[in-house]
């Protein structure tokens, strides 16, 4: 004959009233239970997450909004980890933070020894000839010119606007019509 488990919501039922009892017992054990004002249950949410109090002024309505839907009761409470699961998690975390990094580091070397290839490259075209030749200096100076390059008539892109429209001043014509 096979014993029937209850179910998670009559598990929950039963242990409800366990629950709340124990959230009332007061952290202080020399508190006495016939002081209400030394009661404090284990909530580990601040003070400041409490609703305002109705005689100050007016909140922010956005502080509010906040407020309700962090209090709201459907509202998930915040993850705990373990220390075990804390550790896992930050290890993973460092692991990551230590990969990104070094591909960032890969990456910028890179890019370091192109500017260096490019740099001796050129230097090299500037002191081909000799110094007091007429054409010294004149690969360089036809490497750097950079003709054609942007099309006819066209302009570099450092010196290109901005590409970003600014509001307009009437955000919407009402007067408008086909």
């Amino acid at each position: 004959m096979a014993v029937k488990m209850p179910s998670h919501t009559s598990i929950t039922r039963l242990l409800s009233p366990l629950v709340n009892s124990f959230r009332t017992v007061s952290l202080n054990p020399s508190a006495s239970l016939a002081k209400p004002s030394t009661i404090r249950s284990f909530s580990t949410s601040s003070t400041h997450l409490a609703p305002p109090n109705k005689n100050a002024k007016q909140a922010d309505p956005r502080i509010s909004l906040i407020r309700y839907h962090m209090q709201h009761p459907k509202t998930p409470r915040p993850l705990k980890l373990s220390r075990m699961r804390a550790l896992r998690h930050w290890t993973i975390h460092r692991a990551w933070m230590l990969a990104r990094r070094k591909r960032k580091e890969a990456e910028e070397n890179e890019l370091q020894r192109m500017y260096q290839s490019m740099h001796s490259a050129c230097e090299e075209l500037r002191l081909m000839d000799p110094p007091g030749s007429k054409d010294a200096g004149r690969l360089y100076r036809i490497a750097m010119e950079k003709k054609g390059i942007f099309g006819h008539g066209g302009v570099p892109i450092e010196y290109a606007r901005a590409q970003t429209d600014t509001p307009a001043k009437e955000p919407w014509n009402h007067e408008w019509t086909r």
